[in-house]
C-alpha cells in the first residue's frame, strides 16, 4: 500500500497480490485529523497489506525540507499503530507524472481516480520496480 500524504487530500494505493501491479484507491480528506486517521486505519485494515510506501517529499535538490520531517512522523506514527514495516519513498515528481497520465488520457472525467490516489499510485509503481529489481 502507498499513500501519498498531504495536508488537505491524501492518496492511496494497493497493490495486486504478487505486487506487480498498483492501482489507485481512494483519497482520504484531512489524513493527521481524529477522523481522518481512523478512516485511514479502516482502510488498512480491510486491504491487510504487507507494507506501506509513504511518500517523502524532498526537495528537488534531494534535501529535506519541512513538509519531508511531517511524511516521516506521519509514517513512524503509522508504523507503531499498525505494526507493519513502513518505509519512506521519494515521491518527487509523482503528481507531475499523475497528471500527465491524466492529460493522455483526455483529462479529468467520471472514474478517473483523483489526482492524490493516481500520484500515490505512481509512488507504489516506483517503490515496486526497485524492489523487483
Amino acid at each position: 500500500m502507498a499513500i501519498d500524504h498531504g495536508r488537505a487530500r491524501s492518496g492511496v494505493a494497493v497493490s495486486d497480490p504478487t505486487g506487480t501491479l498498483a492501482r489507485p484507491l481512494r483519497v482520504i480528506e484531512r489524513i493527521d485529523s481524529p477522523a481522518g486517521h481512523r478512516r485511514l486505519l479502516a482502510v488498512i485494515a480491510e486491504e491487510a497489506p504487507e507494507r506501506i510506501v509513504v511518500g517523502d517529499p524532498r526537495l528537488m535538490s534531494g534535501r529535506r525540507g519541512e513538509q519531508a520531517g511531517v511524511a516521516a512522523a506521519f509514517a513512524e506514527r503509522v508504523r507503531a499503530e499498525v505494526g507493519l514495516p513502513v518505509d519512506l519513498v521519494d515521491e518527487r515528481l509523482t503528481t507531475t507524472e499523475a497528471t500527465r497520465r491524466l492529460n493522455e488520457a483526455g483529462g479529468p472525467r467520471r472514474g478517473t481516480p483523483a489526482i492524490d490516489s493516481l500520484a500515490a499510485c505512481v509512488l507504489l509503481e516506483s517503490y515496486l520496480r526497485t524492489v523487483g529489481a
